[in-house]
């Protein structure tokens, strides 16, 4: 990668900045290593874990700590890790790739991002060397379980609100107490990531171990979903913990916190992608089996719908996962004086792609439960039952939405993430938003975009979602100044222009660079982008409408609405034609067909 385009790898750049589609990494450009590694994850699951699911949701946790053990031993907990503390030491494509073959078990996957995610990353990223060389090679080993412990019942997305208290003895110990609730792998762990606050007020993380005095587990929880993951409170009465377990900095938890989490909300959005495509599949064989009236249900008109808007949104989250993993490792690339087992480069990627990892999560968890949710109505009745795993899939995927801080919490974060950075001078937001309004006193807008060519529609659409962004950021600014913060309807309006923006390039660039590559379903890939970003223009219209309605009004709504209407002038586009020729596709391939 060029200086340029290292220099270009910073989040939030793409929105106001042309992006190369050759530059961008998508799935037609994974390694053989990558392959492998991934093969490697697809093998683990199919022979060791789905067989078992049976006993995983009997709360068989021994079965658990074998499977996690097992991971440890391919190399699929430490691929972020230096080779030093046990690991792998790959790029972030990799991590996609392992989370998408994992996420075909939902309890295991979540027993698997508890341990990679939540607990090997912020000991690697945060982490004293004494602590690394102490924990990571028995966490990354899997003979070591980890949990995280961060939600309480009073403080779940107000993550700062914990009561967890951390007091500081003379000899610089500290005596911790408090309940954490809804802990992954708490039932079985080993060690735990604890955050309280020292005397009441300086937000800290600690690594505790489950054999120190105090340190207690309450009753599995009885959920809706991921019955084979466990999931319990972890009870802190007096725990004695030496002054070395501080993780990080004593009054600086909200940087393990969050920067575990963005990693977290990028993991959930790889798993969600590779859940998807695994329940494509399952449609299509039951879509291609079924027969009603004498015919297949597959070749009913509204089934293909479904399943051509299924790979639409599915191609691009998809998209989207591998655009920001290459991003992310671009960014990890370009940091100066690298040095070895040193996690900082891969902390300030992650905060510096946390409006990307956000996108990814609330994306991610939102195709797969259209996928699913589709795949129950396609198998029907069949899909209600237990007879058919339609059903749990439906259950397990419920509580993406709700990890890693909810959909409307993370809804929230996008916006105002990308505003801070505006106002910090690291995104020229402002700049645009002003250009966009002088064009939009002009007699005409420009177009945007190359006029000819395969996608030319599309592109040019893209630049003018990138442009409804900047009228509803710069409306919004203007409005209620620091206030801002405050109106989370218009908030979340922004938060989804700027999702299905982000999504709609991604799949544009990766098509366009199937097409130049002469890939051989080159067409396939322009249907799955045209379909996506069709239907994105009707909802960023919609909620651009709503949010310019609550901010603006008379005249000044007046023409907020007519600059709207003339940005989003498109020809019309046949997505019921290209919706069918996906369809078909997936009926042919027995499943996702990219």
């Amino acid at each position: 990668m060029s200086s340029t385009e290292q220099q270009a790898a910073r989040g939030g750049a793409w929105l106001v900045e042309e992006t190369d589609p050759l530059s961008v990494m998508t799935p037609e450009k994974l390694t053989d290593e990558h392959r492998l590694i991934g093969q490697t994850a697809a093998e683990f699951v199919t022979a060791e874990v789905l067989p078992v699911l049976d006993r995983l949701e009997q709360k068989d946790w021994a079965l658990n700590r074998q499977l996690v053990a097992h991971c440890g031993a391919l190399g699929l907990l430490g691929v972020n890790v230096p080779e030093a503390y046990g690991g792998v030491n790959l790029d972030k494509i990799s991590t996609l790739v392992v989370s998408e073959q994992i996420s075909r078990s939902a309890s295991f996957g979540a027993t698997f991002g508890a341990q990679a995610n939540l607990t090997i990353t912020p000991i690697y990223m945060f982490g004293t060397d004494a602590q690394k060389e102490r924990y990571l090679p028995g966490l990354v080993s899997g003979e070591v379980v980890g949990a995280y412990c961060l939600s309480e019942s009073g403080s779940g997305s107000d993550a700062l609100g914990a009561k967890s208290r951390a007091t500081r003895q003379a000899d610089g110990s500290f005596v911790l107490s408090g309940e954490k609730m809804w802990i992954t792998n708490g039932g079985f762990a080993d060690l735990f990531i604890i955050f309280a606050k020292v005397d009441g007020d300086q937000f800290t993380a600690f690594i505790v171990e489950r054999g120190w005095d105090g340190v207690t587990v309450g009753r599995e929880e009885h959920k809706m979903g991921l019955h084979g993951s466990s999931t319990v409170p972890v009870i802190l009465q007096d725990v004695r913990v030496p002054a070395d377990a501080v993780l990080g900095e004593i009054g600086k938890g909200h940087k393990v916190a969050f920067n575990v989490l963005n990693f977290g909300r990028f993991k959930l959005g790889a798993m969600c992608s590779g859940g998807g495509r695994a329940a494509m599949a399952e449609a299509a064989k039951y879509a291609s089996g079924r027969k009603q009236f004498g015919v297949p249900i597959g070749s009913f008109g509204a089934i293909k719908h479904k399943l051509g808007e299924m790979t639409s949104r599915q191609y691009a989250l998809e998209s989207m996962m591998y655009r920001t993993a290459g991003l992310i490792d671009a960014h990890i690339d370009a940091a100066p004086g690298r040095q070895a087992n040193d996690g900082t480069p891969m902390l300030q990627a992650l905060e510096e792609f946390a409006v990307e990892a956000s996108i990814a999560k609330v994306l991610g968890s939102e195709v797969l439960d259209y996928i699913l949710d589709e795949n129950v109505q396609i198998h029907g009745g069949n899909g209600f039952v237990k007879d058919y795993p339609a059903e749990g899939h439906y259950r397990d995927a419920r509580v993406n939405r709700i990890f890693e801080g909810t959909n409307e919490i993370n809804r929230l974060l996008i916006p105002g993430m990308l505003v801070k950075k505006a106002l910090k001078g690291e995104l020229p937001l402002m700049a645009a938003a002003r250009a966009l309004q002088d064009e939009i006193m002009s007699p005409s807008l420009p177009a945007g975009g190359d006029a000819d060519g395969a996608l030319a529609d599309e592109r040019r659409a893209v630049i003018a979602f990138k442009k409804v962004v900047l009228l509803i950021a710069g409306s919004a600014m203007e409005r209620y100044g620091e206030k801002m913060q405050d109106e989370q309807e218009v908030l979340s309006y922004l938060a989804d222009i700027l999702i299905d923006a982000y999504a709609s390039e991604s799949s544009v660039l990766r098509a366009t660079a199937a097409r130049a590559g002469a890939a051989s379903n080159a067409h396939r890939h322009e249907d799955a982008a045209r379909v996506f970003v069709s239907e994105a223009a009707g909802r960023i219209e919609l909620a651009a409408r709503n949010a310019l309605a609550a901010m603006v009004e008379g005249d000044a709504l007046r023409i907020q609405l007519a600059a709207l209407r003339r940005l989003l002038k498109a020809p019309p586009v046949n997505t019921v034609a290209l919706r069918r020729c996906l369809a078909e596709e997936v009926m042919a391939r027995g499943g996702y067909p990219f």
